[in-house]
């Protein structure tokens, strides 16, 4: 299925009032009166593709305009995938884009049911749609577009080098890169060595070890208050045991209170469990306050003040602190610091060897790229030379017989993602002329014309589904107008094609043939878009043709036109089949106007 689009839907812009086209997948002509609105068509598809929003367009006494686009496009395909990037739906391969202007020049936009910014519509429209109007000559006119273009047209002979140039270009802009940090970095690298030495260096003098600051805040504490722990666990050991030197009649400490209290409930426990049970655990509370107290003795013998162990511990917890003020909030941190510095060191203090392997790769990979970019140089010269040629050939056919198209070839200077070559199409519009690009070589109708001329070269190389074209038979007619309907008819072939024109001999080539009418109410004018058959294309080739839609022989003269546009599609189609060609009727389906 080729991605085309299959209707549009425009409300008050310029002079329609409301009209829906439906679109034939092949070639469609829109035809009208001068004022009815052709150009409005044109206009709404710029803006339903990321156009530039003029609120002037707006119609008058609308609070805006309203452009509504459903396209055909490939499931699965790019676009799918781009429009599900933004969140928008795609519904049985079919994709829905709206862009509204209000009369205040507020613009919005949406992509399959989501607002998206308009840029949105014209990233999506690069790969479906290239509009070439008589001011708005936007696709191949961009010079990447035109080396992109000229690439495909090179065809497979191009593809191996210019692959093999990309990824040789991508590790040399990786290298060159590299390169340029650390070398011009070199005084910044060579101050953070600096600091990461002499911090590796206090370090390593103080050798701290991980737990040890909050080991040796715990022997500060001890040491500092030693009088106070061993006075406050003698008088616990004491409390709990007794004093055996003191001569106390009645013993007041716990452990005797406590076997007082056993012997006296042990001699009635036989009693009553209950107080069995109490007994018990009297005992144990005994045993408990025994243990205690023994501790609390061997405890109070081991305490000692020692000031000359305090200062040592002081001392040495200043030195961890000097460490923690610096490298990290407690010893852990700091050797954790260390340990990153000496790795962050050994890279910066490599640095000399690497920018050696670094500065030999990056010449060996600049002398490839020169080798690859004159081989990509070769075969664009080649295919450019036979770009010219074949596209001067058109131009002959289209009323340009003097015009030449060139493409000129410079090289940059400078390594680029797709070699050293800059690509200009231009044109030499007369004998004499000097080649100029080509927005400054044509006129309005002249570049449509070397656009058409250019898309019918390209249009296997450069497969865009949808082709836009505002007037392309500006300035000529008879034979010329003829071969430009011949032309367009063939670029529909390959891709959809909407034509907007003047000309009889265009019109009759088209698969579909639309006409914009223009009514009065008597305050204001309003354009509808109707889509004829065959009596009706009759009707309007006639009144292209000799000014009058009855005129008998201008009716005559519109069907031998129809028929000469038939016939020669028809042989088109057998030279594809292979089978004998026949005239056809032309006609379109459609409504009867």
């Amino acid at each position: 299925m080729r991605p085309r689009v299959e209707e549009v839907r425009i409300q008050g812009l310029g002079v329609i009032d409301e009209a829906v086209l439906e679109l034939s997948p092949g070639f469609t002509v829109v035809t009208g009166e001068t004022g009815a609105g052709k150009t409005m068509v044109v206009t709404g598809l710029g803006l339903l593709f990321g156009g530039r929003a003029d609120p002037a367009r707006v119609r008058p006494g609308a609070d805006k305009a309203l452009v509504e686009g459903t396209l055909v496009i490939e499931p699965g395909g790019r676009v799918v995938q781009q429009v599900a990037d933004v969140g928008g739906d795609v519904e049985d391969g079919r994709l829905i884009i709206s862009r509204s202007v209000s009369s205040e020049g507020r613009s919005r936009a949406w992509l399959g049911g989501r607002s998206v910014p308009v840029g949105t519509l014209t990233y999506i429209a690069d790969d479906l749609v290239a509009v070439h109007g008589q001011m708005d000559q936007q696709r191949l006119l961009q010079p990447g577009r035109q080396r992109a273009a000229l690439d495909r047209y090179a065809g497979d002979e191009l593809v191996k080098p210019l692959r093999a140039y990309e990824q040789a270009y991508k590790r040399h802009k990786q290298v060159g890169e590299l390169l340029h940090e650390l070398t011009e970095r070199a005084r910044e690298r060579a101050q953070e060595a600096d600091v990461l030495r002499f911090g590796l260096e206090e370090i390593e003098k103080v050798q701290p070890r991980a737990g040890e600051d909050a080991e040796l805040k715990e022997e500060t504490e001890r040491l500092s208050h030693a009088d106070a722990l061993r006075t406050a666990a003698t008088t616990a050991h004491t409390a709990l045991l007794g004093d055996p030197m003191s001569s106390a009649q009645e013993a007041q400490d716990a452990v005797s209170l406590l076997g007082h209290a056993k012997s006296a409930v042990e001699a009635v426990r036989g009693f009553d469990p209950a107080l069995a049970g109490l007994a018990d655990r009297l005992a144990e509370a005994g045993y408990l306050i025994s243990d205690v107290a023994t501790e609390l003795a061997a405890y109070a013998e081991s305490v000692e003040a020692d000031p000359a162990r305090l200062a040592v511990v002081q001392e040495r917890r200043a030195s961890l602190n000097g460490l923690t003020r610096k490298y990290g909030p407690d010893v852990a941190a700091v050797l954790t610091w260390a340990q990153r510095a000496a790795e962050r060191l050994s890279e910066l203090e490599g640095d000399d060897e690497r920018i050696d392997e670094l500065t030999r790769e990056h010449g060996e990979l600049t002398e490839r790229l020169g080798e690859l970019a004159g081989e990509l140089t070769a075969i664009r010269t080649a295919a450019a030379q036979r770009f010219g040629q074949a596209v001067t050939r058109e131009l002959t056919a289209l009323a340009m017989p003097h015009a030449e198209v060139s493409v000129a070839i410079t090289a940059s200077g400078d390594f680029g993602p797709h070699g050293v070559d800059e690509i200009e199409l231009r044109l030499a519009s007369h004998p004499g002329a000097p080649p100029l690009a080509l927005t400054k070589g044509a006129s309005g109708g002249e570049l449509s014309r070397v656009m058409l001329a250019i898309e019918v070269v390209f249009a296997g190389a450069d497969p865009v589904p949808t082709f836009v074209f505002d007037e392309v038979d500006a300035g000529v007619g008879g034979k010329a107008a003829v071969e430009i309907g011949r032309r367009l008819a063939k670029l529909a072939r390959t891709a959809q094609v909407i034509v907007v024109t003047h000309l009889p001999q265009v019109a009759a080539f088209a698969d579909q043939h639309l006409v914009v009418e223009k009514a009065s109410d008597g305050r204001v004018v309003r354009s509808g878009v109707v889509a004829l058959d065959q009596e009706g294309r009759e009707r309007e080739l006639s009144r292209m043709l000799a000014g009058l839609e009855d005129s008998e022989l201008g009716r005559a003269h519109a069907a031998e036109l129809l028929s000469i546009a038939a016939g020669d599609k028809a042989a088109w189609d057998g030279e594809a089949t292979g089978a004998p060609a026949r005239p056809l009727r032309a006609g379109a389906a459609g409504k009867r106007r």
